[in-house]
């Protein structure tokens, strides 16, 4: 037998493009009401690259998205390169679920910046020292 032979028929899923996830990104923040963007004016960005967590041991750790707030403004980053190296196997539905689960936490990020609260910013501190105390 073939060993590249599989009883699955179906062709895998082609990647997504950076185009096409621009799109489905647009579609998932028309989703959110105007009052969470509110001082967020430099809107939500896809960009091109992948970016490591700086505590990424052996390129294991990305960052999908985050929330920015500086002498620009505010802003939401997500990184296309990342999020495809972590969750590029999906389908587009799933991949579509991932992005408006990344889009809901940079908003959570910036709606608790907006009001002084740190609660997800907290569970996020929790969550990296679990990833570190893993070893590795």
């Amino acid at each position: 037998m073939d060993q590249n032979h599989t009883t699955n028929h179906h062709e895998p899923t082609p990647p997504i493009t950076i185009d096409r996830m621009h799109e489905i990104l647009m579609e998932i923040a028309d989703q959110f009401p105007e009052p969470f963007y509110q001082e967020l004016n430099g809107g939500i960005c896809l960009l091109p690259e992948v970016k490591y967590s700086p505590h990424a041991r052996q390129g294991d750790l990305y960052i999908l998205g985050e929330y920015c707030f500086n002498r620009m403004g505010r802003y939401i980053n997500l990184y296309y390169g990342s999020i495809m190296r972590a969750h590029g196997h999906r389908t587009e539905e799933r991949l579509r679920q991932k992005l408006y689960d990344i889009v809901s936490h940079e908003f959570t990020h910036h709606l608790e910046h907006l009001s002084g609260e740190k609660g997800l910013e907290k569970k996020d501190a929790e969550d990296l020292a679990k990833y570190l105390g893993r070893g590795g």
